[in-house]
């Protein structure tokens, strides 16, 4: 084992990140998601059908790794996607009933990831908030103050740019 004491706040913070959606992917494999997946079935599910690029957007990604995602989830009957009827050349996306249900299933899977119960920690959650908020806001074109009023959060890094955005409050 390395010697954790001796490594900068952010390669742990960097590492902690990894190990965490490895270990979640490995458990999600059994109801046929992954951590990208669980992260767009979230948002459909609380903000309702919308395009690819706006999803892309509201989570940080690009909206090439968004189609990916989408593809997997869409096989996997977890989403659906019908031409926009505003524009023809995108489409809207909605969770299914499977997918809902996937969601639910990943819910217990995050609140048992670690033993411990160590990532609810609020201690630990008020930190990477604020760490999102400070870092984010240059990022994605919003202010660190404005940030922490509306508790922004990205479910994934990205180097996606462009104009402000809305941005999805925090889970408890």
């Amino acid at each position: 084992m390395p010697d954790l004491e001796q490594w900068p706040t952010g390669r742990l913070l960097t590492t902690a990140a990894r190990l965490v959606e490895h270990a979640w992917n490995e458990r999600l494999v059994d109801i046929g998601v992954t951590h990208a997946g669980v992260i767009a079935l979230g948002v459909l599910a609380d903000q309702g059908a919308m395009t690819q690029a706006s999803l892309a957007q509201i989570v940080r990604v690009q909206a090439q790794t968004m189609g990916k995602t989408l593809s997997r989830l869409e096989s996997r009957g977890h989403v659906t996607r019908v031409r926009n009827d505003l524009d023809r050349r995108s489409h809207m996306v909605s969770i299914s009933p499977a997918g809902r249900q996937v969601l639910e299933a990943s819910e217990d899977i995050e609140r048992t990831l670690v033993a411990g119960g160590g990532l609810v920690s609020e201690e630990l959650r008020s930190h990477l908030k604020t760490v999102i908020r400070e870092l984010g806001a240059p990022r994605w074109n919003y202010t660190a103050a404005g940030a922490a009023s509306s508790e922004g959060i990205a479910a994934e890094g990205s180097n996606a740019a462009g104009p402000a955005a809305t941005v999805p409050t925090v889970p408890n």
